[in-house]
């Protein structure tokens, strides 16, 4: 009653605080993601200064290898050099241990914070999630303060994932690298990476042999079968599954057959279906097993296979079902894949499958994941009692498509932060922490190939979503704070140390990020690109300029003042390109603005908007229904500032606000 009659008083400034008072105040506990299961807190703060070691114990690699990340990852955020050492940590260090603690498990950790900052966990593993935790805290203060206490934290699951679709549009390499930094950021330790699959044949004119499809791996047993328009080589794909290893995130490769299936079958014409479709492969055909053996050799062989981790996905969903036959072959088809996988040493995951086809022919449940998507596929309770593993992935809750027009463009995280948990299959809610459900994943399915979206739309997606589910997959049963509270706060949290996909970019007050007098042609700047919203804003005085002349390149993105095809103002990204319908005379001297956001990139030319290039509508012709199938295309952009291009126009001017701004209506 004292403490609080004092607060108020205080408050109503009719007392003044003591000193002694406030400093016996208990920090609160800080916010990050995922939320801390336990704090308890102490007084003051830890800064790392100059004389600040992280040590590690004499003779344990894993620890010197998260000690010498947890480094070179606080280097790359705040660019501060922190040595590393082996031995006994000292008044302010901070250490590193292996610790026993039944109650932490795998993945859990402690972390006191007083005068040293001292790190124990049961594994490695916990330890680097703790080095994640502090990250995080540093980064929300500029003078990279943590708080004193005590954590205690632990997962609810031990698979917290997510689920990309790379075969109907190709990722590129650097992209997936960041993702899995920035997946290890928020301790979402599985990434599924899905390498084959083709689009719908309605939008291709009904024709399978002009419908998109793509298998992403480079294959020496097959050559041809790879993509042209985008792979990973093998070499590329391992040291992939490397880096995600350093940062303790188990990559799983998926090959998805027998359906999604159309780039073998163009491959091989005659393993396709004649029955269900050419995406459908034939499972009557001895030449189809032939053919999916050597595949899975390829990647599997050897003491250094290119499929490096303990899983591996084999597909199997969508099939047929529409005779008894063909049920009970796809249920043989999937025990061989199961079996196949397994043969190598490695876990087989699938997607649940086996109440669409139900049937008579066994298939191996024992130490086999099954991802639950859909409970009329696969009935999650059905398929525990037959004794699978599941991950929770329902499709109705957690399944991007962007821009498609069903699922979900965004994902609904205010509900999901309040209401979801793996234990939440569809309609059916089981305990939580239930033995056979691993954990869950949420997913992107890129169904729409030739739509416009990018791979840094997706990413726009992606980044809430991540923060969110990160928070439900750890300890997310009730979290702490509102959504309303968490929403605003995870704003300043980063993507992942050296990650910036989204190109976020911060100003004090309504100064610009970046303000240049004159533009030199080849000009490097320091901002590599700024993402939704922004404008960019230049004089120019304008010169013939040859096609395909840029006014700004990044490794993402190019916009011209000249583009390729018609010598307009325009931008390419992701292999589109967009225009303007708009290009200057010589001698044309003129005030740009070019604003952009999630859904819209507008063109100013001396105050007056001359396009809005928005989401279209396409539609396509289906020859089989002679009806229209609608398409969305969209047409943003993520605005390269990384090098000027080489162009012979008077460019000065240049200001970059982290806002919408236009001539018209200015920001105030």
């Amino acid at each position: 009653m004292r403490k609080t009659l004092f607060l108020l008083l205080a408050a109503m400034g009719l007392i003044i605080a003591s000193p002694a008072f406030a400093a016996a105040q208990k920090n609160e506990k800080p916010f990050v993601i995922p939320e801390l299961r336990e704090w308890k807190g102490g007084n003051g703060v830890f800064t790392i200064g100059d004389a600040t070691r992280i040590v590690y114990p004499k003779n344990n690699p894993q620890l010197e290898q998260v000690a010498k990340q947890f480094a070179a990852d606080y280097k790359e955020m705040f660019g501060k050099e922190i040595a590393t050492a082996e031995g006994s940590a000292k008044k302010g260090d901070i250490s590193l241990a292996i610790k026993k603690d039944k109650k932490l498990g795998e993945e859990g950790y402690q972390v006191v914070i007083g005068n040293k900052v001292q790190i124990t966990a049961p594994t490695a593993t916990g330890a680097f999630w703790a080095t994640r935790t502090l990250l995080q805290m540093a980064e929300q203060n500029e003078a990279r303060e943590l708080a004193c206490g005590t954590i205690r934290d632990w997962p609810d699951y031990p698979l917290r994932g997510f689920m990309l679709d790379c075969g109907r549009k190709f990722i590129p390499l650097h992209m997936l690298q960041d993702y899995v930094k920035f997946m290890s950021y928020y301790k979402m330790n599985t990434f599924q990476i899905h390498l084959n699959d083709n689009s719908f044949k309605q939008y291709f004119n009904n024709d399978w042999n002009k419908t998109q499809s793509a298998f992403r791996l480079e294959s020496e047993y097959f050559p041809g079968l790879t993509a042209r328009d985008g792979y990973y080589t093998k070499k590329e794909f391992i040291e992939l599954q490397k880096l995600a290893e350093g940062l303790f995130v188990e990559i799983i490769p998926e090959i998805d057959a027998p359906a999604h299936a159309l780039a073998f079958t163009k491959y091989r014409p005659e393993i396709a279906s004649k029955d269900y479709g050419m995406d459908h492969l034939d499972l009557f055909k001895p030449e189809t097993y032939t053919f999916i053996d050597s595949l899975y050799d390829e990647y599997l062989k050897g003491d250094e296979p290119v499929f490096r981790g303990k899983r591996v996905h084999v597909g199997t969903d969508e099939y047929s079902n529409r005779d008894k036959a063909v049920v009970e072959k796809f249920r043989y088809f999937t025990d061989y894949c199961i079996r196949l996988v397994e043969k190598y040493g490695k876990q087989a995951c699938a997607w649940g499958a086996l109440t669409h086809a139900k049937g008579e022919t066994p298939v191996k449940s024992e130490n086999v994941l099954l991802g639950a998507w859909y409970n009329g596929y696969a009935d999650p309770k059905d398929m525990i009692d037959l004794g699978y593993d599941l991950i929770s992935i329902p499709d109705g809750y957690l399944y991007i498509v962007p821009a498609a027009g069903y699922y979900y463009d965004y994902l609904n995280c205010k509900f999901l932060y309040e209401s979801w948990t793996p234990a939440q299959i569809g309609n059916q809610k089981f305990e939580e922490r239930h033995p056979q459900i691993k954990g869950g994943m949420f997913a992107v399915w890129n169904d729409h190939a030739g739509n416009g979206i990018s791979y840094q739309d997706i990413h726009y997606r992606v980044f809430p979503a991540m923060q969110t589910l990160a928070v439900k997959m750890w300890t997310g049963e009730k979290p702490s704070i509102a959504f309303e509270q968490f929403d605003k706060a995870r704003i300043g949290i980063s993507e992942a140390p050296g990650v910036n996909v989204a190109g976020r970019q911060v100003s004090k007050g309504h100064a610009p990020i970046l303000a240049l007098d004159v533009v030199k042609p080849g000009q490097e700047t320091n901002v590599k690109e700024i993402g939704w919203d922004y404008s960019v804003s230049f004089d120019i005085e304008a010169s013939r300029e040859r096609k395909g002349t840029a006014l700004f390149r990044s490794k993402n993105a190019t916009f011209y003042l000249s583009d390729p095809v018609e010598g307009k103002l325009g931008f390419a990204r992701d292999g589109y390109l967009n225009t303007f319908n708009y290009q200057f005379f010589p001698g044309e001297k003129a005030k740009v603005t070019i604003s952009g956001n999630q859904s819209v990139t507008r063109l100013y030319v001396n105050g007056k908007l001359v396009e809005e290039l928005d989401k279209q509508t396409q539609h396509h012709h289906n020859s089989a229904s002679d009806k229209y199938d609608k398409m969305y295309y969209v047409r943003t952009l993520v605005f390269p500032l990384s090098k000027a291009g080489r162009f012979k126009s008077k460019v000065t001017n240049l200001t970059v606000y982290p806002f919408m701004e236009t001539p018209i209506m200015p920001r105030k």
